[in-house]
């Protein structure tokens, strides 16, 4: 999918776009995801951008978007205060501030992740502490993806991943979660050519 390709069919009124990844980012990439937040955000009128507030790829792109336009940005965070200082974004949503007990399908569908799948209840029960806070994380990524009766789900995924190692932890699971939802996924084996597409170079 070029660059022109993908504008034209996710550019529209209330569509959503993760801008997401791996936290670990090489030394040598960091430059393009800031490329890539400032060449969507500045190229498309509609699509508001959505990141988990993580450190490393969620960081570097939505310095990107934020360089251009914070008001397209929108971030997910497991708690309240969560990276409060690193935040650029116009719209937080903290899971906090959810009933996750009124969102099944966002539970069903976190405990695809079998790491935390025994912590999801305990989580979503009120049994918080430093062991199922790691369930709030996955449910996050979870919601980032599909949504919840309050908000819009993805319309498509763009990701940073570790491609010597796909798929894995967090990032890994927001991937497969936009797939089994039919959402598009992206990652930098595309965007990487939007950076010089259409002769246009931005990095």
């Amino acid at each position: 999918m070029t660059l022109s390709e993908f504008i034209r069919e996710f550019d529209k009124p209330e569509a959503i776009v993760l801008l997401e990844g791996k936290r670990k980012v090489a030394e040598g990439d960091k430059d393009k995801l800031k490329a890539l937040g400032r060449l969507l955000t500045s190229k498309t009128r509609h699509m508001i951008f959505r990141s988990g507030n993580a450190p490393g790829s969620d960081q570097y792109f939505s310095e990107g978007v934020s360089a251009v336009n914070a008001a397209r940005l929108q971030v997910i965070t497991p708690y309240d205060g969560h990276r409060k200082k690193s935040n650029l974004a116009h719209d937080t949503y903290s899971l906090e501030s959810m009933n996750i007990t009124e969102e099944p399908e966002v539970l069903y569908q976190s405990k695809r992740n079998t790491k935390t799948e025994k912590l999801i209840d305990r989580y979503a029960a009120g049994d918080i502490n430093r062991f199922t806070i790691k369930a709030a994380y996955i449910i996050r990524d979870t919601v980032k993806a599909i949504g919840t009766q309050g908000i819009k789900p993805a319309s498509c995924g763009i990701f940073y991943d570790d491609l010597e190692n796909p798929k894995t932890g967090g990032t890994g699971h927001t991937m497969d979660i936009c797939e089994e939802n039919n959402i598009p996924v992206i990652n930098q084996t595309v965007w990487f050519t939007w950076l010089t597409d259409e002769g246009s170079t931005v990095f």
